[in-house]
This record gives structure tokens, C-alpha cells and sequence, in this order.
């Protein structure tokens, strides 16, 4: 069997919608759940699930250990007021348990705002979420000084709807838009084999979406004490 790809972070969302195309074109897929989260929609495209939690170096491990793997997919995001966030410090065993694995090729997500993308946002959006983006950066940081082969996506506005097809990635990082989770997606699964994407930092919006971002307008965000 040819080397199949781990995902952490896939019950919900682009990681759901990634693992699914994954599955869909034929890829072995392999995904890290927590014990209390629901995995059905993964178990029925066909993943292989390995409980524990991405925190856990021993469960990391063990989901590089279950199976041969040409690259790992980091969809970590935290909730709210949630400590450790996962999206650092899972960002940080991920890296631990590839380079231990020897799994050279690691794909993360996180968002429009982080690094050196602040100029894309509104200024409300760094008032209030200033902290959460400044994770995302932190755990950028830890991927970008790993040595691993790399790639990072950053999405602003995300929407539920059916994929366009439209969606881009650019190194534009200026650009702010929306994009389906779908597209996202589809833009993660084409960066595994695409060597030239290598080391970059992609921001990934819609063309074809014309509305702004809520990041984009400063608008729809978390008040200031649930703003994590």
C-alpha cells in the first residue's frame, strides 16, 4: 500500500472537507480524534481513526506509528478560552512526531491576520482578536523554524457553501477575501504533491465571493471576553 496522509484536527470543517476529497480521490487517510469526539463522518469515507490527543506527544506518536505516511495535515484550531490551544502547542508535538517519524512534508492552516499579514484585517479584528492571531503566529513560527517541508495556508472568511472551484492561493499577503471551506480543501490536498509550494506561506480567498470577510470589515467578532 502506498503512504497515506495523517490529519489532525478533521472531525469538522476544511479538515472534514479535506480528508473526504482525500478519500474520495483514493488516498489512504489517517486521522488523530479525541476520545470524546465524534468520528462518524469520518468512519464513513473510510478513514482509519487513532484516539488520543494532539497535546499528547505519546498519541502523536502513535498516529505516525499507525501507518507509512508521505505527509501530515495540521488543521488545529482552539476553542474559545480553551488552554493549552492546541494550534501551538499541538503545532509544536506535530512537528515533534513528524521530524521523529521522519515524515518531511507537513501542510498547516491557520489564518489571515497572523505573521506578517496584520495589514490584511481591520484594526478592530487586532483589538479583539490580536491574542488568538498572535498564536497562530506563534505556531507558524514553530512549523517555519522545524526544518520540515512546509506549507502554510491562511483563509480569512470561511462559508459552509459547495465548492466553486474558483478559490486561489497567493503570497499575496495583503489579499483578504472568503472562501468555502470546500475550496480550502481543495487548495491543502493540491499543495501535497506540488513541490513548488514548498516553504511558502499562501493566503487563500474566493475571487468570485464579492462580499467581505468579517475580518475584512471588522464586523461579526467575538466580544472582548470570549474573543480566544
Amino acid at each position: 500500500m502506498s503512504p497515506g496522509i495523517l490529519i489532525f484536527g478533521a472531525t469538522r470543517g476544511s479538515g472534514l472537507q479535506t480528508a473526504r476529497l482525500l478519500r474520495e480521490r483514493g488516498d489512504a487517510v489517517t486521522v488523530l480524534v479525541r476520545e470524546e469526539s465524534n468520528a462518524s463522518a469520518l468512519e464513513r469515507i473510510g478513514a482509519s481513526i487513532v484516539r488520543g490527543n494532539a497535546l499528547d506527544r505519546t498519541a502523536v506518536d502513535a498516529a505516525f506509528a499507525s501507518g507509512q505516511f508521505k505527509a501530515a495535515i495540521n488543521t488545529l484550531g482552539g476553542k474559545r478560552g480553551e488552554l493549552p490551544r492546541p494550534d501551538i502547542e499541538g503545532t509544536r508535538q506535530i512537528v515533534a512526531g513528524a521530524e521523529s517519524a521522519g515524515v518531511r512534508r507537513v501542510i498547516m492552516v491557520t489564518a489571515i491576520g497572523a505573521g506578517d499579514s496584520q495589514a490584511a484585517v481591520a484594526p478592530k479584528v487586532l483589538e479583539v482578536l490580536g491574542e488568538v492571531l498572535e498564536m497562530k503566529t506563534r505556531a507558524e513560527n514553530i512549523l517555519q523554524n522545524s526544518g520540515l517541508d512546509y506549507t502554510i495556508l491562511r483563509p480569512g472568511g470561511m462559508t459552509d457553501d459547495p465548492a466553486s472551484g474558483t478559490a486561489i492561493k497567493t503570497e499575496d499577503h495583503n489579499a483578504m477575501g472568503v472562501i468555502n471551506r470546500a475550496d480550502l480543501a481543495a487548495l491543502v490536498v493540491e499543495c501535497i504533491g506540488d513541490n513548488s509550494t514548498i516553504g511558502k506561506i499562501y493566503h487563500t480567498v474566493d475571487p468570485g465571493i464579492t462580499r467581505e470577510a468579517p475580518l475584512q470589515r471588522g464586523q461579526d467578532l467575538p466580544s472582548r471576553q470570549d474573543r480566544h
